[in-house]
């Protein structure tokens, strides 16, 4: 059976929901292994570090060994392998959409926010582990990221969907790392009234309540 590779986090957590969208079961469809990256356990196991060099989460370990890491990748493994009920789009035009936005989210939000994140409040967790920029830099990533929330907020407007009018992986990703930071103290910053309300709309979707489940 495939097994799901998994641990707290938004990247985890954002395949678990994807999952969870396209109606896959846990222990039906797949197995998932839970690892501790508070204690680093992803990175001293070394049966896991066989399947994943970079000991990051989640893997995805299809039948015949085949290890995808990387969650955005992973998650067009599964539409593909289960298109229907698509979060990515019916068509090249809706798909190229979708990925616009996320890729755009992704590269203005989710790499200053994470690496503020790791060089700030994360650091006693990371630095022993890898590489972080100081801790000025990491103040001054934070508030890059947090600039950028304003932006997709004001994108966002009165709607609760970044692309094809309903929920989709642009959705998914926002509001992943929208509920990792309320996991780590962090708030919305001001002037995002729109991104508050878009996160208490998909709060009550079944997906959701993985954010709100102990690990």
């Amino acid at each position: 059976m495939t097994i799901l590779h998994s641990s707290l986090g938004p990247n985890p957590r954002l395949v678990r929901m994807f999952l969870i969208e396209k109606g896959l079961e846990e222990g039906k469809n797949f197995e998932r292994v839970h690892y501790d990256i508070i204690t680093g356990e992803n990175r001293q196991d070394a049966s896991y570090i066989a399947k994943n060099p970079l000991g990051t989460i989640p893997t995805l370990e299809l039948d015949d060994g085949t290890c995808l890491t990387e969650s955005w990748p992973i998650c067009e493994f599964i539409e593909e392998s289960h298109p229907a009920h698509n979060l990515f789009g019916e068509t090249p035009s809706e798909r190229a959409q979708v990925r616009k936005w996320a890729r755009l989210f992704d590269q203005e939000v989710v790499v200053p926010m994470t690496m503020g994140f790791r060089a700030g409040g994360g650091r006693p967790m990371f630095e022993p582990r890898m590489n972080v920029v100081s801790a000025e830099a990491g103040a001054e990533l934070s508030a890059m990221s947090d600039e950028k929330w304003r932006l997709f907020d004001s994108i966002l407007g009165s709607s609760n969907h970044f692309a094809l009018g309903r929920f989709t992986f642009a959705d998914l990703i926002v509001f992943c790392f929208a509920n990792f930071g309320f996991t780590v103290g962090w708030k919305l910053p001001d002037g995002s009234d729109n991104l508050a309300r878009f996160v208490e709309t998909h709060n009550v979707r079944a997906s959701a309540a993985i954010w709100r489940q102990a690990e």
